[in-house]
């Protein structure tokens, strides 16, 4: 039988080579392991430094099937480069929507949700909380977070004050940041690494940073990270059971047994992009694209990543939801949403 032919842009050198590599690797061990009896060749393209010439390359070789890079940057100049289906799985952003990216499947939630679990469990613990403060670039991925924690906080019936920063400049910010009781962070996560260094926390009732929903980006902060909240595409011990594909224990062992580390959460993501678009074969009997994206607009299910379900409008994910960490005790714990919870939220 002929091998299916599948491609991946994704970063392989460059700032976001870490992230990029593992989801590519993460894909060749599904294909390696999960596909058999067929045969899935994957090739991988570097999205570093110029993602549109790689999805040309990766086009030029004619791929049965096409998946998107790590990154929301990447991940748009893709979709902006290729009229071929798109399977998203590590592109977080409600930019790649319809109707414009009509060509986009996308498995991770966008990135504005990312703060809305947290507020909500802080509200839910104390209901006296009452203002939030958003620090941020303004730009990009942080923008997109700081807008949906603006909206979010609104819909909480608390204030909002956002804050400024240039990249590369977030500890000269934190001297202009006005009081309040919440403060959330979104930048790249050197700058949140560095705010949450000169951070004085007990002016807040709660902290909130993207990157410490992100197991070994804090590592170096040891007792700092106590406390501090942040969102988590994916967290294994809150993992439901998949009704389609592989689950949380026999990727983490694979995955550990194959590199020698736990998977981080991009590996998951491109795991669950392969897992979606080999169910959508199977259930419309084709490797056409058109058929195979009726098919994933259809879809209802649930990876070892979590749920997928596309917004029939949008074409954004709706079935997937981050969870809410907080670090307590030097592990992060789910604290948000209630039924997936580890352990109850702690105010500083």
């Amino acid at each position: 039988m002929k091998p299916i032919r599948a491609a991946m842009v994704t970063p392989l050198t460059g700032p976001l080579a870490l992230y990029g590599r593992v989801a590519g690797e993460s894909v060749r061990l599904w294909a390696d392991q999960v596909a058999a009896p067929e045969s899935v060749v994957l090739t991988l393209y570097d999205a570093h430094p110029d993602p549109v010439s790689a999805v040309r390359q990766a086009e030029a070789s004619g791929p049965d099937v096409l998946f998107g890079p790590y990154g929301r940057g990447p991940a748009l100049a893709v979709a902006r480069a290729t009229s071929r289906l798109v399977w998203n799985g590590g592109g977080a952003s409600a930019r790649l929507a319809a109707p414009e990216f009509e060509n986009v499947v996308n498995i991770p939630a966008p990135a504005a949700s990312y703060f809305q679990g947290g507020l909500a469990a802080i509200r839910d613990v104390d209901a006296g909380v009452a203002s939030v403060v958003v620090i941020h670039t303004g730009k990009g991925f942080s923008g997109e977070v700081a807008g949906g924690a603006v909206s979010a906080a609104g819909d909480l019936g608390m204030t909002c004050a956002e804050v400024l920063f240039k990249p590369g400049h977030a500890g000269e910010s934190l001297p202009r940041v006005p009081g309040g009781d919440v403060l959330a962070m979104v930048g790249s996560f050197e700058d949140e690494l560095e705010m949450v260094r000169a951070l004085n926390r007990r002016r807040w009732r709660a902290v909130l940073s993207v990157a410490a929903g992100v197991d070994e980006v804090l590592e170096a902060l040891g007792d700092r990270r106590e406390r501090l909240l942040g969102p988590a595409q994916w967290m294994p011990g809150a993992a439901f059971g998949p009704d389609v594909g592989p689950d949380a224990e026999w990727f983490a062992g694979s995955f550990q047994r194959r590199f020698g580390t736990f998977p981080p959460y991009p590996a998951v993501q491109a795991l669950a992009a392969a897992v979606i678009w080999w169910e959508c074969v199977r259930l419309a009997g084709t490797l056409e694209e058109s058929a195979l994206l009726a098919q994933a607009r259809r879809l209802d299910t649930r990876t070892l990543y979590g749920g997928f379900k596309l917004g029939p409008v949008s074409g954004l994910q709706v079935g997937h939801r981050v969870v809410t960490v907080q670090w307590q005790d030097g592990f992060r714990r789910v604290v948000w949403p209630p039924h997936r919870a580890e352990a109850s939220l702690r105010l500083i």
